[in-house]
C-alpha cells in the first residue's frame, strides 16, 4: 500500500518524532535528511499489515503509547 501523502524533507524537519515500522524506512528518511535519526524512533513492526488489522493496532499501541509517555515526561 502507498502512502496518501508523500513524506519530504520539510515534513521532516518540522516533525519532533517520527515512527516508522521497520529500519528500511528510517534509512528511507535518513537518505532524504540525515538530521532526521535523532527523530525517528523504529517499532519492528514487519510491514505486512492491512491498514485497521486489529494486530497492527494493539502492536502500534503497544509500542508507540510508551515513546509518547517517556517524550512527555521530559518536557
Amino acid at each position: 500500500m502507498l502512502a496518501r501523502r508523500r513524506v519530504t524533507k520539510q515534513l521532516i524537519e518540522w516533525a519532533d518524532k517520527i515512527f516508522v515500522m521497520e529500519q528500511k524506512h528510517a534509512d528511507r528518511l535518513e537518505s532524504l535528511e540525515p538530521g532526521a535519526t535523532a527523530k525517528i524512533v523504529v517499532l519492528n513492526i514487519p510491514d505486512e499489515y492491512h491498514r485497521n488489522d486489529p494486530e497492527l493496532i494493539r502492536l502500534l499501541d503497544e509500542r508507540v503509547t510508551p515513546c509518547l509517555q517517556q517524550s512527555h515526561d521530559t518536557e
